[in-house]
């Protein structure tokens, strides 16, 4: 059962760590580049298709993250699962309390100062994701040797 939890953490984070980098380098600059009279529609699909994607593996992750400190894998360190639930726990509280209410400004139409902070308040994601996603492999590497 471990190695299925540990799986499901390293596949989900993974996941979450490529779509965070297309998000910080291609999705969320374009932004500004939406007519402002779509804007609005705009940033309401991008929020209900987004959500539709990132929710499952965001919740995976948080759980199984939590789940290998309650039961660590044999041949890792309790760092690395402390690690890896800090770094989940980061992305969340990241989440909604940085991006969300850049999001939620930015739903009532563009504003400039709104779209710079998400963009630059979303390298905080971009770091706990990789991160989260570095420990994982480092745990992989431990136990596939």
């Amino acid at each position: 059962m471990i190695k299925l939890v540990f799986l499901t953490c390293l596949a989900s984070t993974l996941f979450m760590t490529g779509l965070i980098w297309f998000v910080q380098v291609v999705h969320y600059p374009l932004f500004d580049r939406v007519a402002p009279e779509a804007f609005r529609r705009y940033h309401a699909d991008h929020t209900r298709t987004t959500g539709l994607v990132v929710i499952v593996p965001m919740i995976l992750e948080l759980v199984t993250s939590a789940a290998l400190v309650a039961r660590r894998p044999e041949g890792t360190d309790p760092w690395m699962v402390w690690a890896g639930l800090t770094l989940a726990v980061a992305t969340w509280a990241t989440t909604f309390f940085l991006s969300v209410p850049a999001h939620n400004t930015l739903a009532g139409g563009f504003e400039a100062e709104a779209h710079a902070r998400l963009v630059s308040t979303n390298v905080l994601r971009v770091i706990a994701w990789t991160g989260h996603s570095a420990v994982l492999l480092l745990m992989t590497a431990r136990l596939i040797r």
